[in-house]
């Protein structure tokens, strides 16, 4: 198994570099990929900001490329609910936050709008500061 860089994915999903768009296909279609949890939320950013993916395309390209037999997800429950849960509206960076949680209790923050939203949508006990 080989993990990847955000750069990796990034020329993977967007194709703007044809030689490293070509080697990240080549790589992710031919070898074990493993992708962490930190490559995903550094992608989504690099990909929303300089790419300006919108939310729905961002989301359908992380599902899709999740689903691919050669690739392994860290955490593949959480991402799911993360995915999930920024389709509802959360910002991707806090759903995924929320999805890690492992045996907390609750998550603190200073956020209101993320307490608000994880409260709409059953996510996580938030607790605003």
């Amino acid at each position: 198994m080989l993990a990847i860089d955000t750069n990796v994915l990034v020329r993977f999903l967007v194709k703007d570099d044809p030689e490293q768009s070509l080697k990240a296909r080549a790589l992710i279609e031919q070898e074990t990929i493993f992708v962490a949890l930190t490559v995903l939320l550094e992608a989504e950013w690099v990909l929303r900001s300089a790419y300006r993916f919108e939310r729905e395309r961002l989301l359908k390209a992380f599902r899709a490329f999740a689903g691919l037999k050669t690739v392994v997800i860290q955490d593949p429950r959480a991402l799911s609910k993360a995915i999930a849960w920024a389709e509802a509206g959360m910002d991707f960076a806090d759903a995924l936050h929320l999805a890690q949680m492992g045996q907390s209790e609750a998550f603190a923050t200073f956020d209101a709008r993320l307490a608000k939203a994880a409260k709409r949508m059953g996510a996580a006990e938030v607790r605003g500061l």
